[in-house]
């Protein structure tokens, strides 16, 4: 089963200046449509849960054996790596006991060296189980379940003293927010990115990139970073669908209220949109990564 922890897929990555999407899931038909999406276009993915929607589809278990029993029915060939996102101390903990074989130890809002000291905790249990491990330093703006960061840019000194706790890849603020961009947002802090790429030998990782400008999302990657993630934008895409199926009376006609039928216009507008943000952030076919790692 092609389920790995990403560490020498990122590496690669950034090795050839390119991304790989990892998108967030929120239940079974958001899984199904993001494995389909990568299966199609034969390349590698990452899926994975933040905490509230991991409680929200029945806990880290669920989750991890969801993902890895749909790779499995849907005959999926592509690495896939399942990763928790923005876990705070008990939660990377619980995802690397449920059998995550990726896991985010966000700490941003602790003082930094409690924040060094956890991650490296979690570094040595996670590495233990052959469990990749992403950190993060400065905040990176807007909300994430709960979480709300102020768009706080990173320190190149902070930047480096995660590097050294042996993280497998890094997530920086750059001047990247959580959900939608408001219109007087402005821009990625590419002088800052540079210093840190430059500091930072690891892959490094853009939250926040539902939004970002195409053109940005490139120059970003060019720099060194190798993991884009996206949430908000296969959200705005699901809800679009469905609203169009509803409002076209498409689930009064016949059966159309079944939820199998009533779900799949947003199913296929999650396929669609992981496509169409895979294709731009110019992410290497499979076969193709073996001879870059």
């Amino acid at each position: 089963m092609p389920l790995v922890n990403g560490t020498e897929l990122f590496k690669a990555a950034r090795k050839g200046h390119y991304a790989i999407g990892a998108f967030n899931t929120n239940n079974l038909e958001w899984t199904r449509a993001l494995l389909q999406g990568a299966q199609d276009l034969n390349v590698p993915i990452l899926i994975q849960t933040s905490m509230g929607a991991a409680k929200y589809m029945g806990g880290y278990e669920v989750c991890q054996k969801l993902i890895e029993s749909l790779v499995k029915a849907m005959d999926i060939t592509v690495p896939v790596v399942i990763h928790l996102d923005h876990g705070d101390f008990e939660a990377a903990k619980a995802a690397i006991a449920a059998g995550y074989n990726s896991v985010m130890f966000d700490g941003h809002d602790l003082p930094v060296d409690e924040n060094l000291a956890k991650t490296k905790e979690i570094v040595k249990l996670a590495h233990s189980k052959g469990i990749s491990v992403e950190a993060e330093v400065g905040s990176i703006g807007g909300e994430e379940d709960g979480v709300i960061g102020e768009g706080e840019l990173a320190s190149v000194a902070d930047a480096k003293a995660f590097s050294d706790t042996g993280i497998d890849f890094l997530a920086a603020g750059i001047g990247n927010i959580h959900g939608q961009y408001p219109d007087n947002w402005k821009g990625l802090h590419f002088d800052r990115l540079q210093e840190i790429a430059e500091a930072v030998p690891q892959p490094l990782v853009l939250h926040g990139g539902s939004g970002i400008p195409q053109e940005q999302v490139e120059k970003a990657i060019s720099m060194g970073i190798a993991k884009l993630n996206i949430n908000t934008e296969c959200q705005l895409a699901f809800a679009k669908a469905t609203r169009e199926y509803i409002e076209a009376g498409k689930d009064q006609q016949g059966k159309g209220y079944d939820p199998r039928k009533l779900l799949a216009p947003g199913t296929k507008a999650i396929t669609d949109t992981f496509k169409e943000i895979s294709g731009w952030m110019g992410t290497k076919p499979v076969k193709l990564v073996p001879e870059e790692l």
